[in-house]
């Protein structure tokens, strides 16, 4: 079988961003505006504390943010 997308939250995506190079630049109301200058990339994360995002929105934050499969999904 495949590979199934791991539930996180806005926190621990935010810290995989970080690890990637990106830093926040702004925020409007619960939604927060992340960047990568060096690879020109840009991605929004809703802050929704104590509540895992819906995997549809994690799964687009992850690949606009073109993060590795292997640091978002694990093994059935």
């Amino acid at each position: 079988m495949g590979k199934r997308i791991r539930q996180m939250d806005a926190m621990a995506v935010e810290g995989l961003l970080k690890n990637y190079g990106f830093h926040l630049i702004s925020q409007k109301g619960s939604h927060r505006k992340w960047r990568n200058d060096n690879r020109n990339l840009q991605v929004i994360v809703p802050m929704h504390r104590g509540r895992n995002l819906p995997i549809g929105t994690l799964r687009n934050i992850l690949v606009q943010a073109d993060i590795p499969d292997s640091d978002w999904k694990t093994e059935n």
